[in-house]
């Protein structure tokens, strides 16, 4: 089936009632070839974004509309949120690369969303930029769409924004941290939360306190995956949250840039990279396939199912040999304590 095949949902009458679209794991099926994920050392957030996306040698943006989820979960320093360098760097590469119109959007889950932005100075990138910046805590309640997966933990679905559901192509730009509220570590597929939302306009009730008070919440993270594909995922590691997270914790200098269109793949890089700088109890113990988040969104079929099916690509000496230690990583060297 074709991208605008799987968008196709039903709609969301009145908030009290709101229409599922149903969503089969088979729907997402990973392909048994490696996938790339571009590595890049470097202190330069704007050098090393577009470096990356040269090395996946990604064109296939030209003349789509094309939504953009960083990470402002707050508005702390980097690693806590989204670096303005590295967003405008995305924005600007996507530009170059004839897409457009564009759309930055996201859900704060730590603070009023449009204050965060503004904050961020996201407004402010977006009219220089010329893209649309969307507070999701702003939209109506049709603006919204249900979404339940067969054999979910979500006890009521999840609803995620047509915007993002219609869009032509979608890109996000994560962090590399550590999560002490459960998660464990937010990386890509924890990102999504913030498309996902805590009220939808009209229904009472709160998605994100079952979300967080739930023993499933690293699966049920990985459930909200299934509702929408990226095109493409810029990981900020130039800066690193080891342990505590999202917003603080202890910081390191990881000096490195990830891209990828693989969720799991890239997610699988950035736990072996927390493991390398030395991390939590719960991200260093076992294969970094069986951590939660990741194997449940190998179950669900959204990724690849295994470490030896990534491929990394460095385009130079420093980048080529930071790389090894993290490649060992994922072949199951062990790990590092903080």
């Amino acid at each position: 089936m074709d991208r605008r095949d799987f968008l196709k949902g039903a709609s969301l009458g009145s908030a009290a009632l709101l229409a599922p679209s149903l969503l089969k794991a088979a729907e997402f099926t990973a392909s048994a070839a490696a996938t790339q994920v571009a590595f890049v050392k470097t202190s330069d957030r704007a050098a090393g974004v577009r470096r990356a996306i040269d090395l996946l040698g990604m064109n296939g943006f030209r003349g789509k509309d094309v939504f953009i989820k960083p990470n402002f979960n707050s508005a702390d320093a980097p690693p806590g949120s989204t670096h303005q360098d590295t967003l405008a760097a995305l924005v600007r590469a996507l530009k170059a690369g004839g897409a457009g119109p564009l759309s930055i959007g996201d859900r704060s889950g730590m603070g009023n969303t449009r204050e965060v932005m503004e904050r961020k100075s996201a407004f402010t990138l977006g009219k220089e930029l010329g893209a649309n910046v969307v507070v999701f805590d702003e939209l109506k309640s049709d603006d919204w769409e249900l979404i339940q997966q067969p054999d979910a933990h979500w006890h009521q679905g999840f609803a995620l924004p047509r915007l993002v559901r219609k869009s032509g192509a979608i890109v996000q730009t994560c962090c590399l941290k550590t999560h002490r509220f459960g998660g464990h570590f937010t990386l890509s597929l924890k990102n999504s939360v913030g498309l996902a939302a805590k009220y939808v306009p009209g229904n009472s009730y709160n998605f994100m306190r079952e979300l967080h008070s739930s023993p499933n919440q690293r699966r049920m993270i990985a459930e909200i995956n299934t509702a929408y594909r990226p095109d493409l995922i810029v990981l900020d590691g130039v800066q690193a949250f080891v342990n505590g997270g999202p917003e603080q914790g202890k910081l390191v200098e990881s000096n490195v840039i990830l891209a990828g269109t693989d969720r799991v793949a890239v997610d699988a890089v950035g736990v072996a990279l927390l493991r390398h700088f030395g991390t939590t109890q719960e991200v260093s113990q076992g294969a970094i396939f069986d951590q939660e988040q990741i194997a449940r969104a190998v179950q669900l079929k959204i990724g690849i199912s295994g470490p030896s099916q990534i491929e990394l690509v460095t385009g130079d000496k420093e980048s080529a040999e930071y790389a090894k230690p993290i490649r060992a990583l994922l072949d199951g060297a062990p790990a590092a304590r903080a």
